[in-house]
């Protein structure tokens, strides 16, 4: 039984493949497209004393007058990473990438959204990991490679996204032109 639709189910399938002429075989012509977490010197963007440990909340990286404007959310945020539905391993790498992309931009406050964690078909099982990637993103921000980036990280207020999501502060860029940091 020859049916009409298997044709054009065929053709649909292979309309992006085309045959190389002199070999006979066909090959796949759709582009992928990679992304490529860009590579920072830390020692050239920070150069100071040894960093401490980031705690959400933590200000004390900045002068008083930041540190009041920076947690009352005088600094707009310039881009937001929404982590939900992500694997721990996927949101490693988006975070790690988005921090460092963010610095080289030359942003100043960005977001990274976790969720709270909460799941609801969970609530009897007391040994649920819940908030995983809530608790993993404040660890991966301070690695070696994207803590001397950032002067300090808070949960915005409730309306705002409140403990499932962290606005972050990144260390300005400076001497772009003189000194590249890759």
């Amino acid at each position: 039984m020859n049916n009409g639709n298997d044709d054009e189910s065929w053709r649909e399938l292979i309309k992006d493949i085309d045959k190389i002429p002199a070999s006979g075989k066909y090959v796949f012509q759709r582009r992928v497209t990679l992304t490529v977490t860009p590579k920072i010197s830390p020692d050239k963007v920070y150069a100071g004393a040894p960093l401490g440990e980031l705690a959400i909340g933590n200000t004390d990286n900045l002068d008083a007058a930041t540190a009041k404007k920076f947690k009352r959310g005088g600094f707009a945020v310039e881009a937001e990473l929404d982590l939900h539905g992500y694997t721990e391993d996927r949101a490693f790498e988006a975070v790690t990438g988005f921090i460092k992309e963010s610095y080289l931009k030359g942003r100043r406050c960005v977001a990274i959204i976790t969720g709270k964690g909460l799941h609801q078909n969970d609530e009897d099982d007391i040994f649920a990991a819940r908030g995983v990637l809530k608790n993993r993103v404040p660890q991966w921000l301070n690695l070696p490679d994207i803590r001397p980036l950032i002067l300090s990280v808070f949960h915005p207020e409730h309306r705002e996204g409140g403990s499932g999501a962290v606005r972050i502060l990144l260390r300005r860029r400076r001497n772009r032109k003189k000194t590249p940091v890759f």
